[in-house]
């Protein structure tokens, strides 16, 4: 899967913007911002430009310049944020891009390759038919990604294409699954 970690819960609701991020503080005196990243890798988010930083309602854009993994973290240096004191002002603002910056959506991407947030909202289905519900959210556990699908019953399955996942039908919003219902 493509950017795992562009989370569906991070899509505002008209699916057109992405939260990746957040501004988390400050790093050093010439404008550069620590970066709390939603993305994973941690540092692809600085490859999405420009950012949009929304806060108490307002909305400003920057590209992104420069950027890197520094420790456990992130920071980034954007166009116009030239100081500390520029850079204090965007503490606490989200990261938003535009969802077409991402790359192609789920109908259009190559087999298997998947930014978790188009998988959000599919409805899920088993080879016979049998409707599981509906991807609620997705998370990563070292060996794959797994889907929380919620339907009449919760299930757990694992994103493991062309295995458990045999098709996502991104025009459709259906992902079909070989699966056992009562696991």
């Amino acid at each position: 899967m493509s950017d795992p970690s562009v989370e569906a819960s991070h899509a505002d609701p008209s699916g057109e913007r992405v939260v990746l991020g957040k501004i988390s503080g400050v790093f050093g005196v010439q404008g550069w911002l620590k970066v709390y990243s939603y993305t994973s890798p941690r540092d692809n988010i600085v490859g999405y430009s420009p950012w949009l930083l929304c806060r108490d309602g307002g909305e400003t854009t920057h590209a992104v310049l420069a950027g890197r993994a520094q420790g456990d973290g992130v920071v980034a240096r954007l166009a116009g944020i030239t100081d500390r004191d520029a850079a204090a002002l965007l503490v606490g603002a989200e990261i938003v891009v535009e969802r077409a910056t991402l790359g192609p959506p789920a109908e259009k991407a190559a087999p298997g390759e998947y930014f978790w947030v188009d998988l959000q909202g599919m409805e899920v289905r088993g080879i016979d038919g049998r409707r599981f519900g509906v991807v609620d959210h997705l998370f990563e556990t070292g060996a794959n990604d797994v889907m929380v699908v919620v339907g009449e019953a919760r299930h757990l399955i694992p994103f493991v294409y062309r295995s458990v996942v045999l098709e996502v039908d991104g025009a459709q919003r259906r992902i079909t699954v070989d699966w056992m219902p009562d696991f």
